[in-house]
């Protein structure tokens, strides 16, 4: 998405507001971890209490406007006019609970279009269209273009535990571990082994950054084409597009580390940046939302997402099942049948 652009006409843009005009997320910052401080709002903007002694408390002002997601850990409190500027800015707030539990709060300001939500709604519905957009999610997951599209979803699912399978002891081989199960017990959460406390708080970390992602494009996060019965089904899609690249190298690496949660956020939060990873996650879900023939005869003149961002993508319109999408704002009184 992109900022409004300068220059035009200005009354034609105030009466038809379009997609273009929407804040970039991919300009954003990605995400911000708390705990143990109070969120509160002053005068000056959003900020953070920090208890520094007895009689002594420091403040840190939080960039709501260029946030896209806020962690709140373990005992953090927060104010209802604090939460307000954050859902007037967009940001999607994420509770983090002991053991890795979250808790997702969702912010779909008004002014957003559906272009994209409808989208998702019609390809989901379809059998077809959904069967297709599982088959190149794993495409761009594992570099594979070699997938015929008649693969069936079980042989997907195999396809898929084979190749994880053999990451894990690629990665295991690496960094001379031994072997490597995957573990995730948030009842057992002290219990667990290094590699999978740093796997658990990295990919959470990313889920809140999809998260964030998927409700600044309108998105909804329920409606996932591999994963299913979930408010989270579409971001969990998403996230496994970028586990391979990012979280599971990460958790390997720290496998001995002392605190390997809090070095996991810390090192994800200082390579997002590096990685481009949001702009990334706008061009990921945008290519696969599109008909195929749509991104197929654009990737070669365009390298970036912004060839999806000059689609001049009407916000309101009204719906007619014969012609299509109509203009808002006009009287239709003698223009009837």
């Amino acid at each position: 998405m992109s900022a409004p652009r300068r220059g035009g006409d200005a009354r034609r843009r105030l009466a038809a507001p379009t997609l273009t005009m929407l804040p970039r997320v991919a300009d954003s910052l990605s995400f911000l971890y708390l705990d143990m401080v109070r969120v509160v709002q002053d005068d000056t903007g959003v900020c953070a209490q920090i208890q520094v002694d007895e009689h002594r408390t420091d403040l840190v002002y939080l960039p709501t406007a260029a946030l896209s997601c806020l962690l709140l850990g373990p005992g953090v409190s927060i104010t209802t006019p604090a939460l307000t500027t954050l859902a007037r800015h967009g940001t999607s707030v994420v509770c983090v609970g002991a053991g890795g539990v979250r808790a997702y709060a969702g912010i779909l300001p008004d002014s957003l279009t559906t272009h994209w939500l409808e989208q998702q709604v019609a390809t989901w519905a379809d059998s077809t269209q959904r069967h297709d957009i599982a088959v190149r999610m794993y495409q761009m997951r594992f570099k594979d273009t070699d997938v015929p599209q008649s693969v069936t979803l079980n042989q997907l699912r195999g396809m898929e535990g084979q190749r994880m399978k053999a990451l894990y002891k690629l990665l295991a081989q690496q960094h001379g571990i031994g072997r490597f199960r995957r573990n995730y017990r948030p009842d057992q959460w002290d219990s667990q082994d290094p590699v999978n406390l740093a796997l658990s708080a990295a990919n959470t970390c990313l889920y809140g950054v999809v998260h964030a992602a998927l409700l600044a494009l309108g998105l909804s996060p329920a409606l996932g084409y591999v994963h299913a019965g979930t408010q989270h089904a579409f971001v969990y899609d998403i996230a496994d597009l970028y586990k391979a690249d990012i979280t599971l190298p990460l958790a390997f690496a720290l496998h001995s580390s002392e605190n390997p949660e809090q070095e996991a956020r810390r090192r994800f939060r200082e390579d997002l940046r590096l990685l481009r990873l949001l702009p990334r996650i706008v061009q990921d879900v945008q290519t696969l939302l599109s008909p195929p023939h749509v991104h197929a005869t654009t990737a070669d003149d365009d390298t970036d997402e912004e060839h999806f961002e000059r689609r001049d993508v009407k916000m309101v319109h009204l719906w007619d099942p014969k012609t299509g999408a109509l203009p808002a704002g006009v009287n239709y009184a003698d223009g009837g049948d």
